[in-house]
């Protein structure tokens, strides 16, 4: 079977851009085990500006992952819950308070820091505290979360199994539990996808929010960029993606096992 020029043009397309984005990462990663990234591999190899990066930015690392997990735990518990009942009152109302939901996501992530700033700076214990940043991301992350259940429930009849689990004396609570959560499970776990790559990896916001005490990955990234050499500057690339890569594929894991338990 003869293969179409469309098809090798598309392949070969993609390959180019698979290697346009890889190519940069792993040539960081090439410059964070180099002894000296001038020299090349002549110089040799050595972990000794990992071990330095993780002296130096451990706590970012740590910092970020708790960051990641209560933006996820605050999403989950507000954006499941509000999007039902956004599709449940449905109408007018509904849409507007989904367009003021979805407002941050079109505001740049430094003007709606400064406005968080602005409202929240009087307060100094809460301003130079972790949940300062976690609540900034929240605010970012949480359309992307309501926007995957909410796709969810407008595919499913929705309505019929929660008036059958009525007709049953089923009260609203346990409907929602029982009959809701697990028909918008592929949604919930497609918006976690989402909010932790988003949380692990934005800068814009957490730049203007963090203090010295509150620096995340990304931060931390950004700062040993300008101030450190290229050697360790790239490890701290190399310990980025450590980190970052098995968390992902681990929820992706997730996502899959969940996506077969529902077809089944």
């Amino acid at each position: 079977m003869r293969i179409r020029w469309t098809t090798c043009a598309g392949i070969v397309i993609t390959a180019l851009l698979t290697l346009f984005l890889i190519v940069p990462v792993l040539l960081s990663v090439y410059a964070g085990l180099t002894v000296n990234y001038a020299r090349g591999i002549s110089a040799g190899f050595t972990l000794d500006w990992v071990r330095q990066v993780w002296g130096l930015y451990s706590d970012t690392v740590l910092r970020s992952l708790v960051v990641a997990l209560l933006t996820l735990i605050l999403t989950l518990l507000i954006g499941v819950p509000g999007a039902y009942a956004l599709v449940r009152r449905g109408g007018r109302f509904a849409r507007i308070v989904e367009e003021i939901v979805t407002l941050p996501v079109a505001i740049p992530g430094l003007a709606l820091a400064l406005a968080m700033i602005l409202l929240y700076g009087g307060f100094g214990a809460f301003r130079q505290s972790t949940l300062f940043v976690v609540i900034g991301h929240v605010l970012f992350t949480l359309p992307f979360m309501m926007r995957s259940v909410i796709a969810i429930l407008e595919t499913i009849d929705w309505r019929t199994l929660d008036e059958g689990a009525a007709s049953l004396g089923s009260p609203a609570w346990r409907r929602f539990v029982d009959v809701i959560l697990p028909n918008v499970r592929p949604g919930i776990v497609a918006g976690a996808l989402t909010v932790v790559t988003l949380s692990i990896g934005e800068f814009n916001l957490t730049w203007m929010m963090h203090t010295p005490m509150t620096k995340t990955l990304p931060v931390g990234l950004a700062d040993a960029y300008a101030s450190m050499r290229l050697e360790i500057a790239s490890a701290y690339t190399l310990v980025f993606l450590v980190m970052v890569i098995p968390l992902l594929v681990g929820v992706q894991a997730v996502a899959d096992l969940s996506e077969k338990r529902t077809k089944s």
